[in-house]
């Protein structure tokens, strides 16, 4: 159990470090002041793959991770404030980039298996992949409209 948890803080580190980086060079945001934020995500990302395997209940340790950040960042907890005000320092789309990157690698890595499913599988990805698109379009204009933005 504690080398997973080496390793998982070895790979959160990384990831966490190209986050800063992204949120720097993307967003302009000052990378010592993107550090705070990226800790605490750090830390609440390992107490829920620790969570994970300690408790007998099979839930996926995003899961766990939502809900410690939830409690982490209710109003009126004396961490809240710590809390809230540090992660703001790190734009979503930073996170983003770098899990699509990851993503997009594994999916490169099983590129043999992923052959191996045929045409078929090809053509039902670019439809699941349109559709989601022209699903979000859809969503996306009506909200707009209803608020009288467009």
């Amino acid at each position: 159990m504690l080398r997973n948890i080496q390793e998982w803080l070895c790979v959160f580190v990384i990831v966490g470090i190209v986050i800063i980086f992204g949120n720097w060079v993307g967003y302009s945001v000052v990378a010592l002041d993107a550090v705070p934020g990226m800790i605490v995500i750090i830390l609440l990302c390992l107490s829920g793959f620790i969570l994970e395997k300690l408790l007998p209940v099979k839930i996926p340790s995003i899961l766990y991770i939502a809900i410690l950040g939830v409690i982490a960042s209710i109003p009126g907890l004396p961490w809240a404030e710590f809390v809230i005000g540090s992660t703001e320092a790190i734009n979503f789309l930073a996170i983003t980039t770098v899990t699509l990157a990851f993503a997009g690698v594994g999916i490169g890595r099983s590129w043999a298996d992923f052959t191996k499913l045929g045409w078929k599988m090809v053509v039902v990805g670019f439809c699941v992949l349109f559709g989601t698109f022209i699903g979000s379009a859809i969503v996306a204009e009506v909200v707009l409209r209803i608020q009288g933005l467009i």
